[in-house]
């Protein structure tokens, strides 16, 4: 690939291995409707439609959570989750775009389970995101996967349940 964009989604660039690859931000923002300060992903550095992606996220002592000075340096548990979770909209959107909530369905996080927190993810820190599609029937999706920071795992999530309802049908 030339271009860091190259695999986004709707395109043919693929990896050595057959996979996209290397999508930045503008990339990301074209798949999910998050914006700043609630994207959490930074790039997706691996995706096989329907089955798997790996993305990152780069932990920054200039991320809102610490403009607080009673946070302590660990990055708070609920981001980390929500930034994975994230990883695992990508997936499920990754060949059906949704960049504008309001004008398509929205994911609904209906159950989490068998989460394990191994470590802390601290500022510096790039947060490695696997994500695995177990299983997605009509509008809901089962993943699973995990978190690793430099090789080190930092968080398992054994089952996320996610459901898709049309924006108007919650207004």
């Amino acid at each position: 690939m030339t271009a860091p964009e190259a695999a986004a989604p709707g395109t043919t660039a693929r990896g050595p291995d057959g996979r996209s690859a290397g999508v930045g931000l503008a990339g990301i923002r074209r798949v999910i409707p998050h914006r700043f300060p609630v994207l959490l992903v930074d790039r997706v550095s691996e995706v096989d439609p329907g089955s798997s992606i790996v993305t990152l996220k780069a932990v920054s002592g200039r991320e809102p959570c610490y403009a607080d000075p009673d946070v302590e340096d660990a990055y708070p548990l609920g981001l980390l989750v929500e930034s994975w979770a994230q990883s695992a909209v990508l997936l499920t959107r990754w060949d059906h775009p949704n960049p504008d909530v309001r004008a398509d369905k929205v994911e609904l996080i209906s159950g989490i389970r068998d989460v394990v927190v191994h470590g802390d993810v601290l500022p510096g820190d790039v947060v490695e995101h696997h994500v695995r599609l177990v299983r997605e029937v009509a509008d809901a999706a089962i993943l699973a996967g995990h978190s690793l920071v430099g090789g080190r795992k930092v968080l398992e999530v054994g089952s996320f349940t996610m459901a898709r309802r049309r924006a108007e049908e919650l207004a």
